[in-house]
């Protein structure tokens, strides 16, 4: 049982810290734009810092004294506490394996000798850093299954640092490879590729620099960083990214080059033959309007997914000795649904797609030809299906809205599924139901929505309702599980996740009807999932909380300034606030390729349209508001929500709050369990207390 005494409830809207203006002012393309906050881009001068610690009193000092708040906090951690587990990675007779306990900060990483082995810590990340903010941001085995390179980020970080682990012994090896950033591990012999940045002449500063001049390297296993092999730099073309992967066999080495910077979405592909000695990489794909990626060889040739003449994608089969289009042979032709994920395991190729934004799976032989449907545990989400070349089996994971992860070995031959272990919640999901609706967005689009709630809810217009949803870069949004949510639905809450063009849910032309100057067709089509809500009986503007977070954040600022009176509660997460100046700062350059830039005349005219920084408007009542950001997001620098934060107070008139929560030691998301836990418990406390919902703990 739940108890605590209750705080004294806010009263009144906050006094908000005073903060200063510049004249700042700039031209674009003769149009002057007004910048008073630019001095809160610098994050790491000490101004900006007394600016953060006084926002902060103001929010947790409204926070605190909210009722329900520290009540929401103990519901999530008894919500959170089961165990969870990844499936299986697979290679040689090692089975490695994720599993959280409950309640840790970083899941663990396990391994064991086969299927029915005993498992044994791996990689404990809870144990590099007393905050447990450290956390395994991938890893790969490799092709003797006897080492594993993986990458550490702190604190939140997208800079990595790479290291290497004896899987027999466990003991890590010497080597260690540093600023690490947008790379895979692609193993060759005795050490692997990877790319990285230059180190930043000022590291203090490394979390806001831009980075540019992104290379690939060698590292040879028992030699210092410093002797790594330069395998390939563009210095002409600094903004560029370049990645390389190698076949499962070590056959090919595959270099992926893409030009985002310039507003490119697709990527070019060059190919090294590393069984010829003194080889060099030569080109497969030579453009950037396409998307390219080699998925495995078949002895001499490439088995390659691309969007080049199939929105939907497609496989085809290109010999890297005769490259030309002429040439493809196509392997797995486009569907209607659009692929959602593939994969070599087995001899086969296995192939998911997104139905309606669920996923349905097919096996396919090497040469394309369907074996097999494989028949998934119900309408959710699943993915996984990988393995080596002679694997008789593989695992894949399957999820809904209300089944929690659940891990599945698959039988190539028989193609039965088996569930590996049973998932035992400290709640009972059959509460609770999912239903999937089909809304006519402004221009007569329809976009999906699921709408989670607790079984026989009443359609009487009331409803405290969260409208979550995402709207670009091609990320789709299937149904997901989440324990956390749940204490917003035992409190009557209603979920609603809409599938916004910009995303993939219906492949490339769903992607591109969101994208550039075609960016307000993702508003229209939240605005409109919003109104078919009021419309039906499920919640009212005065109910109604929408939340986002990175591109996603961006929309709620933009829903904000656009319609301020659809919702009572707004909670943009780590937002691109500033369209004028998102490519000025790390790797913003590279979502010019969904954005636009205001560099360019027609760029500026219609980011300048919808900016959120740039479009609040004196006098307005906004929405309550809690914008959430942290010290060390290198994606979208906080720069954004900080700026964003001090015009909404500025310019805001009405008794809502609208604050800013500004979390330490993290970054684009939340870096451990225990932040995750405290930020979303400030969420739903906040929501409630501007809903005027008062949470019954049973």
């Amino acid at each position: 049982m739940i108890s605590s005494l209750e705080p004294e409830r806010p009263t009144a809207p906050p006094t908000y810290p005073a903060t200063r203006t510049v004249d700042q002012v700039d031209d674009y393309h003769g149009n002057l734009v007004a910048d008073p906050f630019r001095w809160l881009e610098d994050d790491t001068s000490a101004e900006t810092k007394g600016w953060v610690e006084a926002q902060n009193r103001v929010t947790f000092a409204y926070l605190d004294r909210i009722p329900s708040r520290d009540l929401m906090r103990a519901r999530l951690t008894e919500l959170v506490n089961y165990p969870r587990y990844s499936a299986p990675v697979v290679k040689k007779q090692w089975h490695l394996f994720t599993k959280n306990d409950g309640l840790q900060n970083q899941a663990v990483y396990y391994i064991q000798e086969g299927a029915a082995g005993t498992p044994v810590v791996l990689i404990d990340p809870n144990s590099l850093s007393a905050d447990g903010t450290t956390r395994v941001a991938g890893l790969t085995f490799n092709k003797a299954g006897t080492r594993i390179a993986y990458m550490l980020s702190q604190a939140g970080s997208d800079w990595q640092q790479i290291r290497v682990i004896d899987v027999a012994t466990r003991e890590n090896l010497p080597d260690v490879v540093d600023w690490v950033k947008v790379s895979g591990i692609a193993w060759h012999g005795d050490g692997f590729f990877y790319s990285r940045y230059p180190e930043p002449v000022n590291t203090d500063a490394a979390f806001s620099s831009v980075n540019e001049d992104h290379q690939v390297f060698y590292h040879a296993l028992g030699t210092p960083q410093s002797s790594d092999r330069l395998v390939y730099r563009d210095s002409a073309n600094p903004q560029r990214f370049h990645t390389v992967g190698t076949t499962e066999s070590e056959r090919y080495a595959v270099l992926s080059v893409s030009d985002r910077g310039q507003g490119k979405d697709g990527n070019a592909l060059h190919v090294l033959d590393l069984t010829v000695p003194n080889g060099a990489f030569s080109p497969l794909w030579t453009t950037f309007d396409d998307q390219m990626d080699v998925l495995d060889n078949v002895d001499d040739q490439l088995l390659v997914i691309t969007n080049r003449h199939a929105p939907n994608q497609r496989v085809v089969r290109i010999d890297p000795a005769a490259p030309d289009e002429a040439n493809w042979i196509t392997v797995i032709a486009e569907r209607t649904e659009p692929v959602s994920g593939m994969s070599t395991a087995g001899g086969r190729l296995f192939a998911t797609y997104l139905k309606d934004v669920t996923t349905r799976a097919y096996v396919h032989a090497l040469d394309g030809t369907v074996e097999r449907e494989i028949t998934l545990p119900g309408f959710g989400t699943a993915g996984g299906f990988d393995g080596e070349h002679d694997a008789t089996s593989v695992y894949y994971s399957f999820t809904s809205f209300t089944a929690p992860i659940t891990v599945y070995r698959y039988d190539i031959v028989s193609g039965r599924s088996t569930q590996l272990r049973e998932v035992t919640l400290p709640f009972d999901p059959d509460r609770f139901e999912t239903r999937q609706v089909f809304v006519t967005s402004k221009d007569g689009t329809k976009v999906p929505a699921f709408i989670v709630a607790r079984k026989g809810l009443v359609l009487d217009g009331a409803n405290p309702t969260m409208l979550y949803a995402y709207g670009g870069f091609n990320v789709s949004l299937p149904p997901n599980f989440s324990a956390m949510r749940v204490a917003f639905l035992e409190q009557g809450g209603v979920y609603v996740q809409a599938n916004l063009r910009g995303g993939n849910e219906y492949g490339e032309a769903w992607h591109q009807a969101g994208m550039k100057e075609k960016k307000q067709n993702v508003f229209d089509d939240f605005v409109a999932v919003a109104e078919w809500l009021f419309e039906h009986g499920y919640t009212c503007s005065d109910k109604l909380a929408i939340a986002g977070g990175s591109n996603g954040g961006l929309l709620v600022g933009a829903i904000m300034t656009q319609r301020p009176t659809l919702a009572k509660v707004a909670l943009p997460a780590v937002g691109v606030m500033d369209m004028l100046r998102f490519h000025k700062f790390t790797i913003g350059w590279n979502w010019i390729a969904d954005y636009g830039s205001s560099d360019d005349v027609e760029g500026f005219d219609y980011l300048f349209a919808y900016s959120p920084l740039h479009n609040l408007k004196d006098g307005t009542a906004y929405p309550a508001t809690l914008i959430t950001t942290a010290d060390h997001d290198d994606r979208v620098v906080p720069a954004h929500s900080f700026k964003f934060a001090a015009r909404l107070q500025q310019a805001h008139d009405g008794p809502n709050p609208v604050l800013i929560r500004i979390e330490t030691q993290s970054g684009h998301g939340s870096s451990s369990l225990t932040k995750q836990i405290a930020e979303m418990a400030d969420e739903y406390a906040f929501i409630f207390e501007n809903l005027g919902v008062t949470p019954e703990w049973r």
